[in-house]
């Protein structure tokens, strides 16, 4: 993940700037997949609020040479292993901050508050139960978000996509989308009524179709379509955080709506030539990286891309990767 340092210049000919402080956050894993926050002092800014822990990168120094610094110093642990997962620009009205998260999978020591400062170790659901400052949102929803993003195929009878679904589920997938490749129709209200059962407390549908559904699947999440987003984004948020939506995109303009819109998280496409879309011009992996690096928000990366190419996705400032063939189980 690229390490960037801002300056908000000011003035007509330049004469003052702020640096955007770049700081090194940690969401730290334990052996039961529980995420150690911390809460900062009173005296801090943002004071009071939960945080992921990490500090300030000093100056010559990597992001990883500065985020162990810091996870020494106030938690008295060596971080043994550890990858980038989002990095988050955020301008508060009194100071800008670049924040580059990592995750943090393997360690060595007993984390305790060096500083004096209380933890506490949480489920990724509960994360949204405590206090975050705003530039923590984001990382929020990456510590609750998996790596990869199935989505369901086309052209499969009912009876052979649940049993898909359900496949899928006991294999570990934990995120997927119920795809509606010919439309919004009955039939796929229908079949969402069977999915969102299937699901009910082992994964996280993401659904799509009009608005107007929205209040008939109050336990789904909801994937636009890049139409969708470029008609919607100016109203923003559709319904409130406790309830994930996503959207689709496919360049920087689709990327800004996606903000504006204050979705949780997006598949941005075609990474590769794909068979699905044989006509669609593909970024490549250098533009993908480039759109991620300006964009604060969970990103899968979708197109010719699989678990294979995982770490190369992770690698390139995303979350993970979505697929359909790559990640749908074959049948029995």
């Amino acid at each position: 993940m690229a390490s960037v340092q801002d300056l908000a210049a000011g003035g007509s000919d330049g004469a003052w700037a702020v640096k955007r402080v770049h700081v090194a956050a940690a969401v730290i894993r334990g052996i039961d997949d529980r995420i150690l926050i911390a809460r900062r002092a009173d005296s801090q800014h943002q004071g009071g609020l939960w945080e992921f822990p990490g500090g300030k990168v000093e100056e010559g120094e990597s992001v990883s040479q500065g985020l162990a610094r810091e996870l020494k110093e106030e938690l008295g642990i060596t971080v043994t292993a550890a990858r980038p997962l989002i990095q988050v620009k955020h301008d508060y009205p009194d100071k800008q901050v670049l924040l580059d998260v990592w995750e943090v999978s393997a360690f060595t020591g007993k984390p305790h508050g060096a500083e004096g400062q209380p933890l506490a170790w949480v489920t990724a659901r509960e994360l949204p139960n405590y206090g975050f400052p705003e530039a923590n949102q984001p990382i929020v929803a990456a510590a609750r978000l998996p790596s990869d993003y199935l989505i369901t195929p086309e052209g499969l009878e009912t009876p052979t996509l649940l049993r898909g679904m359900q496949k899928a589920i006991t294999n570990g997938t934990r995120l997927l989308q119920l795809r509606a490749p010919n439309g919004y129709d009955p039939s796929y209200r229908d079949l969402a009524v069977d999915a969102v059962g299937l699901c009910a407390g082992k994964a996280q549908l993401m659904l799509k179709g009009p608005l107007e559904w929205l209040g008939d699947f109050p336990a789904a999440g909801w994937h636009l379509t890049s139409a969708q987003l470029r008609k919607y984004a100016r109203n923003g948020r559709p319904f409130p955080k406790a309830r994930w939506l996503a959207a689709s995109c496919h360049n920087a303009e689709e990327l800004s709506l996606a903000e504006q819109m204050d979705v949780d998280f997006v598949t941005l496409s075609p990474v590769q030539a794909t068979l699905t879309h044989p006509g669609a011009e593909p970024l490549g992996w250098d533009q993908a990286a480039r759109l991620i690096v300006g964009f604060s928000k969970p990103v899968y990366l979708l197109g010719g891309v699989g678990a294979a190419q995982r770490e190369q996705a992770w690698a390139a400032g995303a979350q993970g990767v979505a697929g359909i063939r790559a990640f749908w189980p074959q049948p029995d």
